[in-house]
């Protein structure tokens, strides 16, 4: 059997505690009953599946919900995300999407308040492969939003 000590710590610096508590403790989760728009993304590279409710007043998120399944990573990005979208307008989540693209891609620096948590998420950028999932909240919050006057 081949074991490669670098490429398991590698995996344990990537899914580190503070990344498997966000997690596990996604908030949010109940499927609205009412709401401004929906969305649902699924990522073609990993699988991951995310589904959004967003009820938008005065152009700003009033409640937010999503249906989580993706890995580790997704999670913990759904997970923080969620816990500061409320109260937020499109150009914001557009603002923190972008800063964590960069983050991602371009070694930018962290997203600003209120997404600065995703900065766990750093030792990911290494692994282009699990971009697409930790975008997947942001990219499909945007969509929803965009979902508002078709429903």
């Amino acid at each position: 059997m081949y074991s490669n000590m670098s490429d398991n710590s590698e995996m344990i610096d990537l899914y580190s505690k503070k990344i498997l508590e966000f997690a596990g403790n996604i908030p949010l989760t109940t499927p609205l009953v009412t709401f401004s728009g929906t969305a649902t993304r699924r990522s073609p590279m990993c699988g991951s599946n995310l589904q959004v409710w967003i009820t938008v007043n005065g152009g700003k998120i009033t409640n937010f919900s999503h249906e989580v399944k993706t890995c580790a990573l997704g999670q913990a990005s759904s997970a923080i995300i969620a816990e500061q979208i409320i109260g937020l307008n499109i150009d914001q989540v557009k603002l923190g999407r972008d800063q964590l693209f960069n983050m991602l891609t371009k070694n930018g620096p962290i997203p600003q308040n209120p997404f600065e948590n995703l900065e766990v998420l750093l030792p990911a950028v290494s692994y282009k492969n699990r971009h697409a999932s930790i975008m997947l909240s942001f990219e499909t919050i945007i969509d929803a939003y965009a979902n508002i006057n078709k429903l």
